[in-house]
């Protein structure tokens, strides 16, 4: 089957939000890369990268509306939008080329499989990019698994709403949860995230649904740590049904935000949470706290 492909060149400044556009948008895979002749030599995983010019290169499947999708961005472009149609490749192969075992955090790694952890006492998360994309290269999903690696997960239960690949439910169930509920409103990442569990040999644990499934699936007490690594209008949208989901003195962990919307998110849950400082890393943020029980609930 073939693919398709829109090439946009941006100011380093607007890379981060073309990328998330692109991915709103269904890119299947966005990639970052010098669009001048500026080299970074070996740059961390998913870091974002210092060129003052961007080539941002995004993957759809075929028959997406493509055109639109690049006359809609147009206009925040420092060169017409380039559209090409693609053959046919390998392409969760061809990208583990730049895959390797990464840590997150004191303990946690995420890994190809077949390919081992750099700490012998590791816990480890095998995962192949697939049909939902994931892996904890993106500064977003990267932060959610630092804070996962650092609490105390034993026990718990965790809503993960807007799962993807599933690595935060599957890290989750690796460190200790007792039952993790990940939901997506994709039916592809409903696959990938039962795919990539059973592969680690958490499915006990775990339960996957639909948005429209959730209070079915849902139907003891609320949960002791909410997660989700989605976008700031959606977070802001969703704000009374996670609160509604989560206990009182409970964990609120919500990232795919942008740094300059960090103030719209908080106000959709300052109600009933107490915030700890926002972590912010390469443009994006990790913003947490716990419900309170004598505050209003969040409406």
């Amino acid at each position: 089957m073939p693919w398709l492909q829109i090439t946009f060149t941006v100011e380093q400044g607007r890379a981060a939000l073309f990328e998330a556009a692109l991915e709103n948008a269904g890119a299947l895979a966005v990639t970052l890369g010098d669009a001048g002749d500026d080299p970074q030599l070996e740059p961390p995983p998913g870091a974002m990268p210092l060129w003052q010019a961007v080539r941002l290169v995004a993957l759809f499947e075929d028959g997406c509306d493509v055109q639109r999708i690049a006359d809609g961005l147009a206009p925040q472009s420092l060169t017409s939008p380039r559209i090409e149609i693609v053959a046919d490749r390998p392409w969760e192969r061809v990208w583990l080329d730049d895959f390797k075992p990464t840590r997150f955090g004191r303990r946690l790694w995420v890994c190809p499989q077949g390919q081992p952890a750099g700490s012998p006492d590791a816990i480890v998360v095998d995962l192949d990019p697939g049909l939902a994309f994931g892996t904890g290269h993106h500064p977003t999903t990267a932060l959610c698994l630092e804070w996962l690696d650092g609490d105390d997960l034993v026990g718990k239960t965790v809503l993960d709403y807007g799962c993807g690949s599933g690595i935060l439910a599957i890290a989750a169930l690796k460190l200790g949860a007792a039952r993790v509920i990940a939901v997506d409103h994709d039916p592809q990442a409903i696959e990938a995230t039962l795919s990539n569990a059973a592969a680690n040999t958490v499915t006990a644990g775990l339960s996957v649904c639909l948005p429209a499934e959730l209070a079915t699936v849902l139907t003891g007490p609320p949960v002791d740590v909410v997660i989700a690594n989605i976008l700031a209008g959606p977070l802001i949208e969703l704000a009374p049904l996670l609160m509604e989901r989560l206990r009182a003195g409970g964990d609120l962990v919500l990232s795919g935000v942008l740094e300059e919307q960090v103030p719209g998110v908080t106000a959709a849950y300052s109600a009933c949470v107490e915030f700890t400082p926002v972590r912010v890393r390469e443009g994006w943020a990790l913003i947490t706290g716990r419900k309170c029980a004598t505050r209003h609930p969040c409406t």
